[in-house]
């Protein structure tokens, strides 16, 4: 997996401030972002499936590290709920950010 680039999207609890600090002991960088081509569901958790001509939209966190990253994949608990992935998601100017994304492993798709 390529560790190198240091931005997140982020689109269910981890948009809330608070929860980021609890989790990694500081806040990070964020700004407003979207993902073209999912839409958002929650069951329990919340999550992203892919569906033409709809949008997610949520926040890229910026300057996360190594240490970081093994705090989120734990608490979104990989790779039994969830993948990180890499994806392209649109900032505001209309730009396009490549970051990872936490990406459902089929639990959404289960009765219940």
């Amino acid at each position: 997996m390529d560790t190198a680039n240091d931005k997140l999207f982020v689109y269910g609890a981890l948009m809330n401030a608070a929860e980021r600090i609890r989790l990694l002991g500081r806040d990070v960088p964020a700004m407003p972002a979207r993902l073209d081509g999912y839409a958002r569901g929650r069951k329990r958790y919340f999550f992203v499936t892919p569906n033409q001509g709809a949008e997610v939209t949520g926040e890229i966190l910026s300057g996360l590290d190594t240490a970081d990253f093994r705090i989120l994949d734990r608490y979104e608990d990989l790779p039994r709920l969830y993948a990180r992935e890499s994806v392209e998601v649109i900032d505001t100017a209309g730009n396009p950010i490549r970051c990872w994304i936490y990406l459902p492993t089929g639990w959404e798709i289960d009765a219940g």
